[in-house]
């Protein structure tokens, strides 16, 4: 009888052990949402926070605290902790050795996301790769190229080199070289050239333009002509700039060389 009755107090200790542990992993899987989503509120009204960080930090903070009530949970049920703890310690470092790179390149999302060298629509030049930001993710960053192809990077590949941001100032310098032949009037181009730069009206005059010459090359006279334009409009200007260069120096009668060489011939007796 009373092996019986040791059984059933045995019993009944675990009973009430096992439903205390199912308590607190229930009410500690409630307050782990609950701070996860406080948390997750405070930092959303702050400015300047990225929202793809915000939601990574809200899954580690979730999985963190379900670890901690699962934990507890435990530990009720009698059930050593520590040996939890060397366990996981051994599994991430296993797990982080493996995915050595993938880690890398998570790292590497957090500082683009923290920085913010760039946001999603500027146009950038990074690894290799010119294309407009379409998405920037905690492992890879996506592209599209000006042909309109997806372009996926991993993080780590962009911030182990320089990242160039094409758009991100308001307005950008058109940089042009034209070259002219060593007979052509040098005067007579260079004001060709700034009235055909002042003609524009995209360019932004109070900024200032530039026509030098540069270099007397091999086959031509080089002038540098540089103006400023708005961002939008600097494919569009660059391009009909140089278009009506060709077309007025033809009407004008200045010329620009073809590359060529003197070539001296002796006669050897």
């Amino acid at each position: 009888m009373n092996s019986v009755q040791t059984v059933t107090e045995i019993i009944g200790l675990y009973a009430l052990n096992i439903a205390i542990a199912i308590v607190i992993f229930v009410v500690g899987k409630w307050l782990a949402r609950k701070i996860t989503n406080m948390v997750i509120s405070i930092l959303r009204k702050k400015d300047g926070v990225d929202e793809t960080l915000i939601k990574f930090f809200e899954n580690i903070l979730y999985v963190l605290l379900l670890i901690v009530v699962a934990l507890t949970a435990l530990s009720r049920l009698g059930v050593e902790t520590t040996s939890f703890f060397a366990i996981l310690g051994a599994a991430g470092l296993a797990v982080g050795l493996a995915l050595q790179g993938s880690l890398g390149n998570f790292a590497s999302g957090v500082m683009i996301i923290l920085f913010k060298p760039f946001k999603g629509g500027d146009v950038i030049n990074a690894a290799g790769v010119t294309g407009t930001v379409s998405e920037v993710s905690i492992f890879n960053t996506i592209l599209i190229t000006p042909d309109n192809q997806k372009v996926i990077i991993p993080n780590g590949a962009i911030t182990s080199g320089s990242i160039t941001n094409i758009n991100i100032n308001p307005t950008r310098r058109v940089d042009l070289v034209v070259g002219i032949g060593y007979d052509d009037d040098i005067k007579k181009a260079k004001n060709t050239l700034h009235r055909i730069v002042e003609a524009d009206e995209r360019v932004l005059k109070e900024n200032g333009i530039t026509v030098a010459v540069s270099e007397l090359a091999d086959s031509s006279v080089n002038f540098v002509v540089r103006a400023w334009v708005n961002t939008p409009d600097y494919w569009n200007v660059k391009f009909d700039l140089t278009e009506n260069i060709k077309i007025t120096f033809d009407e004008e009668g200045i010329s620009i060389p073809y590359p060529q060489q003197d070539i001296h011939l002796y006669k050897k007796d």
